[in-house]
């Protein structure tokens, strides 16, 4: 088995895994946003610590779902110009919407992650947890992202463009 086929089968199993890590951090922010209001004006006493977790759990959700969106050729790409291309054109382009994403990728990785070192002795307000847990979204997210960039570009799965052409 080559590196790119071994590569594709491991992509699989893991954007599986990342997008249901997704919906659950989507679920957490329903649970918890459904809470607040009940807290806020049902009770009448509303919940110091639900608004915070919304705010963490939709973070998560979208840096995670950020790989899965990138796998499925979702975001950044150049429509037109694919679709209409041919050949060597076409790979360019394929290769200039890699190095795009990869660049912006890593560097939101490195600063990502250097955020999360900067601020892990601060605490979230309500949550009373290391604001570095919703800082470190973003270096995962953007893990996440490459893998699913880089297995879009070895196993290209773009619905819109194939209805397209």
């Amino acid at each position: 088995m080559d590196l790119r086929a071994a590569f594709v089968r491991f992509d699989r199993i893991f954007m599986q895994a990342a997008a249901i890590a997704a919906c659950m951090f989507l679920a957490i922010a329903v649970v918890a946003g459904f809470w607040q209001v009940l807290s806020r004006f049902i009770f009448s006493n509303p919940s110091i610590w639900s608004e915070a977790l919304v705010r963490l759990a939709l973070i998560w959700m979208v840096m995670i779902g950020l790989g899965v969106a990138l796998r499925q050729g979702a975001l950044v790409s150049i429509d037109i110009a694919e679709s209409v291309a041919r050949g060597t054109v076409r790979k360019v382009i394929h290769v200039a919407i890699l190095a795009s994403n990869l660049t912006l990728l890593c560097t939101l990785l490195w600063f990502g992650w250097t955020m999360a070192q900067r601020v892990r002795f601060q605490e979230m307000a309500g949550l009373e947890i290391s604001i570095a847990y919703g800082y470190a979204a973003i270096p995962i997210g953007c893990l996440c992202g490459i893998i699913g960039t880089i297995a879009h570009f070895f196993d290209r799965r773009s619905s819109e463009l194939e209805n397209a052409t």
